[in-house]
Formats: C-alpha cells, structure tokens, sequence
C-alpha cells in the first residue's frame, strides 16, 4: 500500500521534471503575437578572479533565461575556454516561421 501511494508521487514529479528539462534544451515559442517584453536589465556582477589561470577559463556573463513564463537570471560563471567561441551573444526573441522564439544566451 505505501509503495503505491510513492510511486504516484515519483512519477508525476519525474515526468515534470523532464518536462521542465525538455524546456531548458528547445527555444521557447510564443507564439505569432509581438514577444513578451525584454529581460530587465543585468544586475552589476562583480567577476571574481579566476580558479585556475586565466588562459584555461573564460568568464561567461550573468544573463537573462526565458523560462515560458518569465525571465530567470543565470549568474555568470567561469567555463573551460576551449569549448566555445570568444564572443557571448545574451538571449533575444527572433521572429522564425510566423511566431515569435526565444534564442538563449550563448557563446559565438
């Protein structure tokens, strides 16, 4: 009886969450209507100083994150330089295909 009632609230909770992760991976649609208005402006970030040398490491900015209901902040962090281009582009509404998409944050 008590495993019944936990597997009705794992698989509920698991099906959620791999919804919510199937939403980080796809740009969000919004719709043929204008998209929601822009992030708000980035907080101040203070950039620490670096774990290892500077030449491994490259700080990527703090940015906004359209979640299909609101902007979400990403703090910046240090990531491994040798994975991506040099230039971060923020997150932006592009207007694709007669609807509006949300394009995340990402390195050029």
């Amino acid at each position: 009886m008590h495993l019944g009632r936990s597997r009705r609230l794992f698989f509920p909770a698991l099906a959620g969450g791999m919804l919510l992760l199937a939403g980080c991976a796809v740009p969000a649609v919004n719709g043929p209507g204008p998209p929601p208005a822009g992030p708000p402006p980035a907080p101040a970030e203070t950039i620490p100083l670096p774990p290892v040398t500077e030449d491994e490491l490259i700080w990527q900015p703090g940015h906004w994150d359209w979640n299909g209901l609101r902007y979400t902040w990403r703090e910046g962090r240090y990531v491994p330089r040798g994975q991506h281009g040099n230039q971060w582009q923020p997150g932006f509404w592009a207007l694709e295909n007669g609807g509006w998409i949300w394009l995340p944050a990402h390195w050029l």
